[in-house]
């Protein structure tokens, strides 16, 4: 790096590492390489998609390599980072992507939010897809994942009306 000491974050994974994980993992997915794909994750990581898409849950690092193999296989899918952002301390990323389907002539952008283990494989992926709202009154949450567990909200929160009445 230039000569220039790295700094790790508490989590012990430096963002050089998180950045060659990801790009490793994006590599295997384009090549359709399932042991380049598993050898980025935990034996038993999960990627969340949001609920209601065809993907489900991919549980475990074989699962998650046998997906992106059958998403290449009738999509002709193609991946590209667009963006990646790093939290050292807390060992997570957050990148911004780009999923081609050429043999449906479309593409899908999204997001996706990385947990690494400790030994600078990833754990849990949680993707987030940029999409229309076509029926306002439905739920837009990732599938299986536990949001009460892990402590979100689960209803609005009472807020100040700032002046303005509220419904």
């Amino acid at each position: 790096m230039n000569g220039i000491p790295v700094q790790v974050g508490a989590s012990g994974i430096s963002r050089e590492v998180m950045r060659e994980v990801i790009e490793t993992y994006f590599d295997g997915c384009n090549e359709v390489d399932a042991a380049k794909i598993t050898a980025c994750f935990a034996e038993d990581a999960v990627h969340y998609f949001p609920e209601g898409t065809a993907y489900g849950t991919f549980a475990g690092a074989a699962a998650i390599a046998e997906g992106w193999r059958r998403a290449v296989d009738t999509l002709g899918s193609v991946w590209t980072i667009d963006a990646m952002l790093f939290d050292e301390a807390k060992g997570e990323a957050a990148i911004e992507w780009t999923h081609f389907k050429p043999n449906l002539g479309c593409h899908l952008r999204g997001v996706e939010w990385y947990q690494f283990r400790p030994d600078g494989r990833i754990g849990e992926i949680r993707a987030y897809y940029a999409a229309t709202f076509p029926d306002p009154t439905v739920t837009r949450q990732l599938g299986g994942f536990d949001y009460a567990g892990r402590g979100y909200a689960l209803h609005a929160p009472e807020v100040e009306s700032r002046g303005r009445p509220r419904p």
